[in-house]
């Protein structure tokens, strides 16, 4: 199945580029000279992309161009109602609730694709990954790291919350405490920290983590496509809260479909 074509100006718009090679897909993040500083354009193009890639693209690797992944929220939204035609932070504060909760709605869906099983999906994080950087990192499943990465959670110091759907998989990844700790004092997690505490899988030196993305999405490429979806999804599962019986159920379920599809010779 091919990925559906998107609109090259929604791409230049958002500051993105996709590039699709077989069955892994890798977003670029492409505004270095603003340290891929988002905008709701950013959100927009990403969830287009998220919507078009073709079911046989069983990988995304989300990166940043030049020294940073994301400085986060690019700052003309902090302070104007509108910036180039999308609602600034004083706009939202203006919206009817009703409005505001539907538009804030549609900004996390750029991010949440990444977290549905159908796929495995990498954050490739070097320098800077501050509040919407850092919660576009935490909505991969996995993030590879830089000897040079600065997470931090900037928002609460802001006076605003983390609200591109970063509380979730920050308190599975770190726990409860870790993640009130990080996101009230604003501080800068680096690449030792990330790994020890589960924030990251692994940290190398910035000029070798392409080379570990590549060899880490190869890896788990290896397995069997319809194995590994159906494993992806008995993962999400847990860490969304089944209980163990419900996890069991679900096991049993999974590996059900899994023979019969091997019977039927389907791989």
């Amino acid at each position: 199945m091919t990925t559906a074509a998107i609109d090259p100006e929604l791409l230049r718009r958002g500051g993105l580029e996709l590039g699709v090679d077989g069955p892994r897909a890798t977003i670029t993040l492409a505004r270095p000279e603003a340290l891929n500083a988002q905008t709701p354009h950013t959100w927009e193009a990403l969830r287009a992309i998220g919507e078009a890639l073709a079911d046989d693209v069983r990988a995304v690797v989300v990166r940043g161009a030049g020294r940073a992944f994301s400085a986060g929220l690019d700052k003309r939204y902090f302070a104007s109602a509108e910036v180039d035609g999308r609602p600034g932070i004083t706009g939202i504060a203006a919206m009817p609730d009703d409005e505001a909760d539907t538009t804030i709605a549609a900004f996390q869906s750029g991010f949440t694709w990444l977290r549905d099983p159908a796929r495995l999906t990498v954050a490739a994080v070097q320098g800077h990954a501050i509040g919407a950087g850092f919660q576009l990192a935490l909505a991969c499943d996995l993030r590879i790291v830089a000897d040079d990465v600065q997470f931090c959670m900037a928002e609460t110091s802001l006076g605003i919350v983390p609200d591109l759907g970063g509380t979730y998989p920050l308190v599975h990844a770190v726990g409860y405490a870790r993640a009130v700790e990080i996101c009230l004092s604003g501080r800068r997690v680096g690449a030792d920290e990330a790994v020890a505490i589960g924030l990251a899988q692994r940290a190398v030196p910035a000029a070798e983590l392409d080379a570990a993305v590549d060899e880490t999405v190869a890896g788990l490429l290896a397995a069997p496509p319809k194995a590994a979806a159906e494993t992806l999804g008995l993962l999400a599962g847990i860490a969304e809260g089944a209980d163990p019986a419900a996890a069991l159920a679900a096991e049993r379920a999974a590996q059900l479909r899994r023979l019969r599809s091997l019977a039927a010779g389907e791989g």
